[in-house]
């Protein structure tokens, strides 16, 4: 596709002009900007552009959607016509952490964290979501496929073998990432995680019987009683070991000779943090971390349908300021200690919703540019990907945003109510169900239906509304004109 430099000089003008404009980059499908003064911006300017799917800002960025394998073009020519220097995304992201609060860089720390994680849970979760398949009774047959058809009993052990691992090691996983981010060495991450699920040590997921007999294995150092307990599945701990370790490696690393930092800088962390890990961190992380557990657990058993209403409706919400990173952090744990969650399947109903109200407007609207989008986006939503109908259509328009997360509030209820798990984090869509416990899938099911007829049928109320409004709006002004 060939880009003219006059639309993209548009989207400059429609952005505050290159004055307003203090860095640029871009990822797979947008242009990420950290302007000046985002009360420059003419939206509607913005959104008339043909090369613009979308804009929103989130983060202290300007986002402006335009497509993957078009964005790259773009840019260079945006870059050319604004004398911008091409800048990484981590220094658009150092910049724009100078305009957050506590609170939003502490989100943006959390999703700089699990994002590059992501794919490897996602991965694992339908991996795992083919298993169930598999070793589950009462899908292909009354008993499970494997007792039926033996000979695929090794397969389904592989499958679920390489699922699990991303599970298994966790910590590792988070250890790395967070390590990383932190300013630290990520190996030493990698190792801190794999300390923490060290096979010498309690496997968590025993802890609860070992201490109802009271067979907890502990050491005895220096007076002190410490649990012999692994952390696997767990979050919390190793977040908090990952920041003590990074620095402890930054403070060391200034003070130490480079002569001898191999044999210094590695050896301190590793055992400083670990044993800070086993003594203090993770007795007094686990700790909050079944507080959480238990806080919403009891919430969906105690009044699940409150739960189920209350997250369906605000996850879209917290998609738009970025806090919905919070909510992978509690996903991850609840797997980990209760072997799943009810946040999650609420989620995949929410990117469907989205998809659903986009779809209304392709059905709807009459503008070609705007049915070419709504549709596109809509099929993305279903597939787990919501950023183009939520930013592109949906926000746009307003009243299929709240189509949307009204029926993925309707359908979260129904999930609830009936509790309604998933085994790990897939992909957030119609393939979702892979990721449901199998003996929940009918919900699950239902849920879907639930959350794709309600946006589609409140947004064309909603829009029949608006539209007599306006009409009306219309006879009034040349009324007074008359």
């Amino acid at each position: 596709m060939a880009i003219q430099e006059n639309e993209v000089q548009r989207i400059i003008d429609a952005v505050g002009g290159k004055e307003n404009i203090s860095a640029a980059t871009h990822c797979v499908t947008r242009l990420r900007l950290i302007l000046k003064d985002e009360k420059e911006v003419k939206h509607d300017e913005l959104n008339d552009i043909s090369l613009v799917k979308g804009s929103f800002s989130v983060n202290g960025q300007f986002q402006v959607v335009i497509g993957q394998g078009t964005v790259d073009k773009v840019y260079d020519i945006f870059v050319k016509l604004t004398g911008v220097g091409e800048a990484s995304k981590q220094d658009v992201k150092d910049l724009a952490s100078e305009k957050m609060n506590i609170l939003q860089r502490g989100v943006k720390n959390l999703a700089d964290i699990f994002i590059p994680i992501l794919p490897a849970l996602v991965t694992a979760g339908l991996l795992m979501g083919i298993n169930n398949i598999l070793a589950n009774p009462g899908i292909f047959y009354k008993p499970s496929f494997i007792e039926v058809h033996p000979g695929w009993t090794d397969f389904a052990n592989m499958i679920n073998l390489i699922a699990n691992t991303a599970f298994t090691f966790l910590p590792a996983l988070i250890g790395w990432s967070a390590v990383k981010k932190f300013g630290g060495s990520p190996i030493l991450g990698i190792v801190l995680g794999l300390i923490l699920v060290h096979p010498d040590l309690l496997n968590a997921y025993g802890l609860a019987e070992a201490r109802t007999k009271g067979t907890v294995p502990v050491w005895h150092i220096f007076g002190l009683t410490i649990d012999k307990v692994g952390y696997q599945g767990q979050v919390l701990p190793v977040l908090v070991a990952s920041y003590v370790i990074a620095r402890i490696e930054i403070f060391l690393r200034k003070r130490v000779s480079d002569f001898i930092q191999l044999l210094v800088v590695g050896p301190v962390c590793l055992l400083v943090t670990g044993f800070l890990a086993f003594i203090v961190i993770g007795p007094v992380t686990m700790f909050i971390a079944t507080g959480i557990t238990n806080g919403v657990v009891g919430l969906f058993h105690v009044a699940p349908i409150i739960g189920g209403l209350v997250y369906g409706l605000c996850y879209a919400p917290l998609v738009i300021t970025g806090m919905h990173h919070l909510f992978l952090a509690v996903d991850l744990q609840l797997i980990g200690s209760t072997g799943g969650t009810y946040l999650w399947p609420i989620l995949a109903l929410s990117n469907i919703a989205q998809g659903a109200a986009a779809f209304a407007i392709f059905v709807i609207n009459r503008d070609k540019k705007v049915k070419g989008l709504a549709f596109t986006s809509s099929i993305s939503a279903w597939l787990g990907v919501t950023e183009p109908a939520l930013f592109g259509v949906n926000l746009r328009f307003r009243y299929p945003f709240i189509a949307a997360i009204i029926g993925s509030s309707v359908g979260g209820a129904i999930l609830a109510v009936n509790h309604i798990r998933s085994s790990s984090i897939g992909v957030g869509g119609l393939p979702g169900f892979l990721s449901i416990f199998p003996k929940g899938w009918p919900v699950f099911f239902l849920g879907i239906a639930v959350s794709i007829v309600v946006p589609f049928a409140l947004t064309f109320i909603f829009s029949r509304f608006k539209k007599k409004s306006r009409d009306k709006t219309v006879i009034k002004n040349e009324q007074f004109k008359a």
